[in-house]
């Protein structure tokens, strides 16, 4: 094998308050020469580096950009800030992985791709809901022609932002829907070709200023380049008396399947015979899809129902509410090497 295809990769993560999740998996994979953390906050990134063991410490990202110890960087930061540092990581010659959303105009995206072509550097954006268990157990069945013809999907995504950092508030829900919109994209392998969006509800005036958004929760149809299929997806941040939750919803002609974040089971609805009367027979069953560690290093197996955090006790509250998928992705994505280029990433932080 060649040296290229055998390098391991140096990998820098920017942003400590929820990225601090990431880079000790990173650590642990084979395949990963060290790990840099990056952080503005000098103290917390000093009580990280020295809690796991991290040497390589920075407070600039623009000081990363300018050393050549780093082949990717992902970026684990605020979003107003996702488009400007993805451009800046892609121009530097890294590879860029970014979290959710990847931005939220239409012209920082076009920026983003017109970056990522320049440099040929590959960019991801790390949305982490099509490597669930829930998600990878879906995708089997509809492999297995198990759904039949989709019919139609849903997905969902409420959470109250109270009291986060001030740039999520008056946030339009939509500007942050990945979790709802990407497993329907990729089960359905298609594209939205047309939208139709609705706001809904009232909220408080202080929370208008910011974004000029009016609405707490935003409903949206889609529909998708797979033939005659269309998709619903609603979005809530703000004034919904509803606890966290995310879903997505396949409906077939020969099963169904849904699933809601607060229950690791899903039920799945099977198209049974025609009544002697009216309608046909649905059996119903809960299933509880499997971990599939099958697909992870045996040295990430561990992270499969362990978190690492610099206070267990007062994780971020997306630790405590996703699933951290994200090494497996950025490494197997970039292909640098044979044996990342041959699995899947499939990390879950429950």
């Amino acid at each position: 094998m060649d040296n290229k295809k055998n390098k391991k990769i140096r990998i820098a993560v920017v942003g400590l308050r929820f990225g601090g999740a990431f880079a000790p998996i990173y650590h642990a994979h084979p395949d990963v020469e060290y790990v840099g953390i990056c952080d503005t906050n000098a103290e917390l990134l000093n009580q990280y580096g020295d809690k796991f063991g991290f040497t390589r410490r920075h407070t600039d990202l623009e000081e990363i950009l300018q050393l050549d110890e780093y082949d990717a960087v992902h970026l684990v930061s605020p979003i107003p800030q996702h488009a400007q540092q993805s451009i800046a990581v892609l121009n530097s010659g890294k590879h860029c992985a970014c979290t959710v959303p990847m931005a939220t105009t239409i012209e920082d995206i076009h920026a983003i791709i017109a970056a990522q072509k320049q440099s040929q550097k590959n960019y991801m954006m790390m949305e982490t809901t099509v490597y669930t268990y829930q998600y990878l157990f879906a995708k089997e069945m509809f492999q297995k022609g198990e759904f039949g013809r989709i019919q139609f999907l849903r997905g969902a995504h409420y959470q109250n932002m109270d009291n986060w950092p001030s740039y999520w508030m008056g946030l339009p829900p939509m500007h942050y829907a990945t979790h709802a919109v990407a497993p329907l994209l990729a089960i359905a392998n298609a594209r939205a070709t047309k939208v139709h969006c609705f706001g809904s509800g009232v909220m408080q005036e202080e929370l208008k200023t910011q974004y000029g958004n009016p609405y707490p929760i935003e409903t949206a149809i889609f529909q998708l380049s797979m033939g005659d299929l269309s998709a619903e997806v609603t979005r809530s941040l703000f004034e919904t008396a509803r606890g966290y939750m995310e879903s997505f919803n396949i409906y077939g002609d020969k099963a169904a399947m849904e699933w809601h974040m607060e229950d690791e089971a899903q039920v799945l609805f099977r198209m049974g015979p025609k009544k002697p009367d009216r309608g046909r027979d649905v059996s119903v069953e809960r299933v509880t899809p499997p971990a599939r560690a099958d697909l992870l290093p045996p040295e990430l197996a561990y992270y499969i129902t362990h978190q690492d955090e610099l206070d267990p006790d007062n994780p971020h509250q997306s630790v405590l509410q996703a699933t951290a998928t994200m090494a497996r992705t950025l490494i197997s994505y970039m292909n640098l090497s044979s044996a990342l280029s041959k699995s899947a990433s499939l990390l879950l932080m429950r």
